[in-house]
């Protein structure tokens, strides 16, 4: 049987299985899933030189908010994690659903209409080749 408290126990546990991969995440980014993983498919698998040239040429809003939470992950890499960033390129990147809020737009004759304005959860994994 192991030695010490369960809570102990478990970081131990958690210590191995974490994940040293430098990454950058961005909650509650107001942009919608879908939108956002329109620029996130065009720079999957990509070096991180060629995923900011297409970043910054990319015409969506989505792509200045993933501009900006790449340029972190780049930083992540290098400070923390002593990565050479001329040969990082980016490994995951995904965009999870987040909180919706829900608004009224009133229309004619007295009724309302919902209007939904999502939000997603935005992250950038980066690997060294």
């Amino acid at each position: 049987m192991a030695k010490g408290h369960r809570s102990q126990i478990k970081r131990e546990r958690n210590e191995s299985q974490r994940d040293t991969r430098p990454s950058a995440k961005l909650s509650y980014a107001r942009v919608s899933v879908q939108k956002a993983c329109f620029v996130l498919d065009a720079i999957r698998g990509k070096d991180v030189e060629t995923a900011l040239g297409i970043l910054a040429y990319n015409p969506r809003y989505a792509s200045t908010l993933i501009e900006k939470l790449l340029k972190s992950a780049i930083a992540n890499a290098e400070n923390n994690n002593g990565m050479n960033p001329a040969n990082l390129y980016i490994e995951e990147c995904y965009a999870n659903k987040g909180p919706t809020m829900k608004r009224i737009k009133p229309r004619a004759q007295g009724r309302a209409y919902r209007i939904e304005k999502r939000m997603s959860h935005i992250t950038i994994v980066l690997n060294e080749r």
